[in-house]
């Protein structure tokens, strides 16, 4: 079984400013949703035995895998995998801004590939294919991965075999757990947080 978890919202999303790969830090609202997708995952999970939690190596994936780790009481391991698309000289910048510069490119759900120098659809599925085929199998799968909104997106795409475009379609909520297992997708809904 696999639990993947978004980042808690961080000042980059609050403000409207392209991420990326670029570090990031969790608002004190991002705090209050990773804190309650952590009491969703002790609900969860009856024994703790076993599990890893894996972790993106950007600031705002590793403060929430140690929020989670915290309260579960487990180690965080840093896996590179995991990491969100690269977004090159469109990182930091402001998504209105992009979107006045260049409203083509944001008139579709892919928008986050189209960066002259960022990386594509395929780069990021290079990452997060290899990465769940090469995870324990499925009746021995016991990870928390806590990874981004476009990377998380392609690996439940990849899980479930979608099509690029049904991959894409799919949120990318900052206060839900998605469940993998059995060739299914879940999503788990957290106590709601106060902006």
């Amino acid at each position: 079984m696999i639990y993947l978890l978004r980042h808690g919202q961080t000042d980059y999303n609050r403000d409207g400013r392209m991420q990326g790969q670029t570090d990031s830090q969790l608002t004190s609202l991002g705090m209050a949703q990773v804190e309650a997708m952590a009491q969703v995952l002790h609900d969860e999970i009856d024994d703790l035995s076993g599990w890893r939690i894996l972790a993106s190596p950007l600031r705002r994936t590793r403060q929430s895998a140690a929020i989670v780790g915290r309260a579960l009481g487990l180690p965080v391991a840093i896996d590179p995998a995991l990491i969100e698309v690269g977004c090159g000289a469109w990182e930091n910048r402001m998504y209105a801004d992009l979107r006045a510069e260049h409203p083509q490119a944001f008139a579709g759900r892919e928008w986050v590939f189209a960066s002259p120098d960022g990386e594509r659809f395929e780069d990021v599925d290079a990452r997060v294919r290899p990465w769940l085929a090469a995870l324990p199998p499925e009746g021995e799968r016991k990870v928390i991965a806590v990874s981004h909104g476009i990377a998380g997106v392609l690996m439940r795409g990849a899980y479930l075999g979608l099509s690029r475009e049904a991959t894409m379609a799919q949120d990318t909520p900052q206060d839900a757990i998605f469940r993998l297992t059995g060739g299914a997708v879940d999503r788990l809904a957290c106590a709601p947080v106060a902006a």
